[in-house]
């Protein structure tokens, strides 16, 4: 059963750019490996430069899955360089009834 899933990427300094390339990339990795479904991501930008990016895994299953593909590992690897993730919850556009994000076009 799909799972959605909402993360944050809080970009460290200098990187910003480097952080929404590379998660313009993200979902057409883990696409091409068949973990997560066809739904198109969902990636925005919080006032303080934090990307957020919501998308469907395949499944639990999958999601344990990526924590052993050597592309998926090489690939969060390359996040840990440029970005530290962040909780939604600590977002601080999260604190209002409805939370508004600048979108981040997929290119």
């Amino acid at each position: 059963m799909e799972r959605i899933v909402i993360v944050g990427y809080k970009p460290l300094n200098g990187k910003e750019k480097e952080l929404k390339e590379l998660s313009k990339s993200h979902w057409k990795t883990l696409h091409r490996l068949g973990l997560v479904t066809d739904r198109e991501p969902i990636l925005m930008e919080a006032e303080n430069g934090t990307v957020i990016e919501i998308f469907g895994w395949i499944s639990k299953q999958a999601m344990e899955q990526a924590h052993s593909n050597p592309k998926v590992l090489k690939m969060w690897g390359e996040y840990s360089k440029i970005c530290e993730y962040v909780p939604i919850g600590k977002i601080k556009e999260t604190e209002s009834l409805f939370s508004e994000f600048t979108p981040i076009n997929p290119d």
